[in-house]
């Protein structure tokens, strides 16, 4: 697949690059540069950062970092299956934990919730930062409302990183999580009142807690560039100019050439 001649593959993250060292020169670059296309496109296109992450597979299987970057650009175009076969590769040859909520995911998007909340419970959890657990919190708390246990997921989202007044990465969208909940089991006021919160740690625009709370408030969104209204009315006129002109055809005040013969036209030719 082709890449920008701007791309070098420097742009690629220093622990990332490390990993590279062990292939040769030649053949770290070009992985490397494939890996950056995945990097930029995850989001906007993961269609094609998947294509680049197939690449960047076949050149350099047996590293961690590449089976990683394969692992998330088919899980995010819900190849889920595919995502934990390869996430599971990079834990093996990395020996980490920090795949562990994300391979939880995988499970629910496989529909097999059980396996995500069995995971929840495994000694690996333990081991994870506190995003990581955060994370891992939110998959649990997405499996049990799979499963139609609302007040559970409620139960799982409620922890002292939800209650902390100050603002991580991750804290927007715990409280959104639990926003969406609470909204979920009917319990309006309390979504309101989280949402809110969740919209004041949403620095970055990750979640879309301000639209929520204006749907709660009843506001509605009209889109100023929406052609809409104009059509309806050229239509109603065109509608009003067609009423009449049957008219005028009605009243005889209108000739209409299909119903001119020929004797007509040959009539009027000779005057």
């Amino acid at each position: 697949m082709p890449i920008p001649e701007e791309v070098t593959g420097e742009e690629i993250d220093p622990d990332v690059r490390q990993e590279l060292m062990s292939l040769p020169k030649g053949l770290a670059e070009d992985v490397s540069r494939n890996l950056v296309m995945v990097a930029q496109l995850i989001d906007e296109d993961p269609e094609r950062a998947y294509e680049y992450s197939r690449v960047a597979l076949r050149l350099a299987s047996r590293v961690a970092a590449v089976r990683e970057a394969a692992g998330f650009a088919a899980y995010a175009t819900q190849k889920y299956s595919e995502a934990l076969a390869e996430f599971r590769a990079a834990r093996r040859m990395s020996g980490g934990v920090e795949l562990w909520p994300v391979m939880a995911d995988c499970e629910r998007g496989m529909g097999r919730p059980e396996r995500a909340l069995a995971m929840a419970g495994e000694p690996e959890v333990q081991k994870l930062d506190k995003a990581g657990q955060v994370e891992m919190r939110l998959v649990a708390a997405g499996a049990r409302r799979d499963l139609g246990q609302l007040d559970a997921a409620i139960v799982t989202l409620q922890s002292p990183e939800l209650a902390s007044g100050a603002v991580h990465p991750w804290t927007a969208r715990l409280r959104y999580a639990y926003a969406d909940a609470l909204i979920a089991a009917g319990r309006e006021t309390e979504a309101r009142e989280w949402f809110a919160k969740a919209l004041e740690a949403d620095k970055d625009g990750a979640t879309d807690a301000s639209d929520r709370l204006a749907e709660l408030d009843g506001v509605e969104f009209v889109d100023a560039f929406d052609d809409s209204e104009d059509e309806i009315a050229e239509a109603e006129v065109e509608a009003e100019v067609e009423a009449e002109f049957e008219d005028e055809i009605d009243g005889g005040d209108v000739v209409v050439v299909d119903d001119i013969d020929d004797e007509d036209i040959d009539d009027r030719d000779d005057r």
